[in-house]
């Protein structure tokens, strides 16, 4: 009987050890880091005046990278969803871009979606965008810090932005 219980014993650590084995490999960097943004007229800096302030939307981005043995970005590509609601119709969207910057500034340019002029003829609707090349060094610094960056559209209303959220990441 004790030969038993020893045996149990001996599996039960060598059950544990294995188990123990594949927990670093899940708390790595995922490949694919994803971020969100609520985008609103009254994020805007200045807030949205005007048709263009009753709308609302949200956008999630998800950055497909590529790492060095050290951690670090070496390649990525980025692919924005975005769903808007609430806007005039007739609404031009006709750029949308990630953004260095806190909620307080009108900040430039880090990563554009490469927006072509897209009307939302009921003012609501989704875009789906890509950019196959930002920056590496600026991507890092997003996965490091999402919340000094923000997201936003710009229509032809309001060429400065009509909807902006700063990114959080949600994995």
């Amino acid at each position: 009987m004790n030969r038993l219980s020893a045996l149990a014993v001996a599996l039960a650590f060598l059950a544990a050890g294995c188990g123990s084995s594949t927990s670093p490999s899940s708390s790595s960097s995922p490949t694919k880091p994803t971020f969100s943004a609520t985008l609103l007229p009254s994020s805007e800096v200045p807030p949205v005046a005007g048709p263009e302030a009753s709308g609302s939307g949200s956008v999630t981005i998800t950055f497909d990278v590529t790492k060095d043995a050290g951690g670090n970005v070496t390649a990525a590509s980025v692919t924005f969803v975005a769903n808007v609601s609430g806007f005039p119709p007739g609404t031009t969207v006709v750029a949308g871009h990630i953004h260095k910057g806190d909620p307080t500034c009108a900040c430039p340019v880090a990563i554009s979606a490469n927006v072509s002029s897209t009307v939302l003829p009921s003012g609501s609707g989704s875009l789906v965008l890509a950019n196959s090349a930002p920056d590496p060094a600026v991507v890092q610094d997003i996965l490091n810090n999402p919340g000094n960056y923000y997201f936003n559209l710009h229509s032809m209303l309001h060429p400065g932005g009509f909807a902006r959220g700063q990114l959080s990441r949600v994995q």
